[in-house]
């Protein structure tokens, strides 16, 4: 039996395309939906998750990791893991991929490919809030899905703002309310609690890409926007216990039928941006299913 490769970011480098992982989760959606399953341990602050999806024709994955907030003060990731392939037909072991790896690859791609779908065809100005590795990732991703797109970051860390606008050449935001006025796209990645962004500063047309929020108590966009949008997800389950999408839902501020679409839908075009008028959101949630498709594209990219 041939060894398994243990692939890390140095084995990938110059070997990953944005656009090429983006269409690699679009061609994922283009078939049956996936079985998914989730195992969760916690040991006081400190957490073990596994999270685990087979989609047909593409196999399995299982994505186990720990998150531990004291390890930076350790010198250590407060997230390690690994994601581990299998095959389709046999089940055999294909691959273990460093989480990080993708993670960052999945993350920034799944919002790309939400915003080639639904953001206006002619957006031409990126807002970024938040200034931290999603961010970084995120200003490269966009500027591979829409060549020439102005990119502005806001944080509440005024010098992680300035750290990343100087490697990236992204511009800097002063005025929130004013850069999200502006703004054709606006993505978030932070890790609010309460709503940083506001219905009340958008403007028909824009499209808002939602990714920080990934537990049941974090929401970056309040009612307003939520109201003013018309919403999507990339996935209806993955999506239903984060705040940002299950606390409205419990108050009734919005319906389930106010869930327009998921990306299975969206790349099959059952469901979309009607006209330039209208403001879309999408709530990128993530899940194992994602991390399979992107595996894939991965090994795909290591093996030649």
């Amino acid at each position: 039996m041939p060894a398994v490769p243990c692939l890390t970011a140095a084995d990938l480098a110059g070997r990953l395309d944005w656009l090429v992982v983006a269409e690699a989760i679009a061609a994922g959606h283009r078939g049956p939906p996936p079985a998914v399953g989730d195992l969760f341990v916690t040991r006081g602050a400190d957490t073990l998750q596994a999270r685990a999806a087979w989609v047909e024709g593409l196999g399995g994955a299982v994505k186990s990791f720990t998150v531990m907030p004291d390890n930076p003060a350790r010198g250590l990731p407060s997230v390690q893991g690994a994601l581990v392939l299998y095959d389709a037909g046999t089940g055999a072991v294909e691959a273990v991929i460093d989480s990080a790896l993708v993670t960052r690859w999945k993350t920034a791609a799944d919002s790309l490919l939400g915003a080639r779908l639904l953001a206006p065809g002619d957006a031409r100005r990126l807002l970024i809030l938040a200034a931290g590795e999603v961010a970084g990732s995120l200003v490269e991703a966009y500027r591979a899905g829409f060549p020439g797109i102005a990119v502005t970051i806001w944080s509440r860390s005024p010098a992680s703002a300035e750290a990343l606008a100087a490697a990236t050449g992204a511009a800097i935001a002063a005025d929130l309310p004013g850069a999200v006025a502006e703004a054709d796209i606006v993505a978030t990645a932070t890790t609010a609690r309460a709503p940083v962004l506001r219905g009340d500063w958008l403007r028909p047309g824009q499209h808002l890409d939602l990714i920080g929020a990934h537990r049941a108590d974090m929401r970056e966009a309040d009612d307003a926007a939520l109201r003013r949008s018309r919403i999507f997800v990339d996935s209806r389950a993955g999506a239903g216990h984060i705040g940002e999408i299950a606390d409205p839902l419990a108050r009734g501020v919005i319906g389930e039928a106010d869930i327009l679409g998921d990306l299975h839908d969206l790349v099959a075009g059952r469901a979309g941006r009607r006209d330039a008028s209208e403001i879309t959101l999408f709530k990128n949630a993530g899940g194992a299913h994602l991390d399979l498709m992107v595996g894939r594209a991965i090994l795909s990219a290591w093996r030649g």
